[in-house]
C-alpha cells in the first residue's frame, strides 16, 4: 500500500514541486457529503488525502476539527463506516494515497488485527495516530508496517536532535512536521523557520517531509512549499465547509464547492513555486 505514497512523491518530484496533502473529517457533516468531498479532493488538486477518524477526545485538534468530529459522531460515523467510505472512494480512484488520521482508542476498540486487515482491504495506505509515541510501537506501528501500511510519525519544533532519531524509527511514507507548538488551526507558522526545520529533519531521514498546522491560503501553501516536500491543510478546509452549513449543521448545495474552491487555490499556490523554479 505504501507504493501509492512513494509513487505520488516521485511524481511530484518529477514535476519539480511539493505535494498538496488535504485533511477532511470522515462523515462530516454527513456520510454522503463527506464521500462527495473526498472524491472531489484529487480532482481539485490534492495529491494525498488524509481522512480523519472521528473521536470524542482529540487532544491535538483545534476547535474546527473538534467540531467536525462531533458533527460526524452525531451522524453516527464510526470506524466501520469510515472504512466503508474509503472503500467507496477506491471504487473510482486507485491512485490517490489515503492516510487515515486519528487516535488509538477507536482502533483499539475495533481490534488492532481486525482493523489492519479491514483498512488494507478498504484501500488505506497509511496511518497517523497522534497519541502513540515510539515507545508504544508494539501496539500498532510494527503490526501496521507488517501489514503493509505506512506508519507516519509527527515531529514538532520541540523535537530536538537527540529525540528525533527515536521519533523517526519505524516511520514510513513521509514525516509530518508540525510547524507550530499547539493545536491544529491555532496559529500561522513562521514560514522563515520552516525550511530550516525541514533541513534538520532531513539530516536524519531520507523520507519526504511535509509541513502542516496553520496553513490557510494559497500564499501560505506557496511559502511552505518553498522548503518542504509537501504542504498539509486541514482546519481551513473544514472552516470552508462549516461556512456553508445551515442552522442545523446540514450540508447545502455549496458545501462541496466551497471545499474544492479552496483546494484549487492551495494547489495553485503549491504549483506556483514549481513555476518560479522552472523559470
Amino acid at each position: 500500500m505504501t507504493k501509492r505514497i512513494e509513487a505520488r512523491f516521485e511524481q511530484c518530484r518529477a514535476e519539480g514541486r511539493a505535494a498538496l496533502v488535504t485533511y477532511v473529517m470522515a462523515g462530516d457533516p454527513d456520510p454522503e457529503t463527506s464521500l462527495a468531498i473526498l472524491k472531489s479532493l484529487p480532482k481539485a488538486g490534492a495529491d494525498i488525502v488524509e481522512f480523519g477518524l472521528p473521536f470524542t477526545d482529540p487532544m491535538a485538534d483545534g476547535p474546527a476539527i473538534q467540531a467536525a468530529g462531533l458533527r460526524a459522531l452525531k451522524m453516527g460515523q464510526d470506524t466501520v463506516k469510515t472504512l466503508d467510505l474509503i472503500r467507496r472512494f477506491r471504487a473510482e480512484d486507485q491512485d490517490t494515497p489515503v492516510i487515515l488520521m486519528g487516535y488509538f482508542n477507536p482502533i483499539f476498540v475495533y481490534g488492532v488485527d481486525r482493523f489492519l486487515v479491514d483498512a488494507r482491504e478498504a484501500g488505506v495506505d497509511g496511518l497517523i495516530v497522534v497519541d502513540l509515541p515510539p515507545e508504544e510501537d508494539d501496539e500498532l506501528c510494527l503490526p501496521a508496517l507488517k501489514a503493509g501500511l505506512a506508519f507516519i510519525r509527527l515531529a514538532t519544533p520541540t523535537t530536538d536532535d537527540k529525540r528525533l532519531p527515536t521519533v523517526l524509527s519505524n516511520t514510513a511514507g513521509f514525516v509530518y512536521y508540525v510547524s507550530i507548538t499547539g493545536i491544529t488551526g491555532a496559529a500561522t507558522p513562521d514560514f522563515g523557520k520552516v525550511a530550516t526545520a525541514v533541513e534538520r529533519i532531513k539530516r536524519h531521514t531520507p523520507l519526504p517531509v511535509v509541513v502542516g498546522f496553520g496553513v490557510k491560503s494559497g500564499a501560505h501553501a506557496a511559502a511552505v512549499a518553498e522548503g518542504a516536500d509537501g504542504v498539509v491543510v486541514g482546519s481551513a478546509l473544514i472552516d470552508a465547509l462549516k461556512g456553508t452549513l445551515d442552522g442545523q449543521d446540514r450540508a447545502t448545495a455549496g458545501s462541496v464547492e466551497a471545499v474544492t474552491k479552496l483546494v484549487k487555490e492551495l494547489s495553485e499556490g503549491v504549483r506556483s513555486v514549481a513555476k518560479r523554479a522552472a523559470a
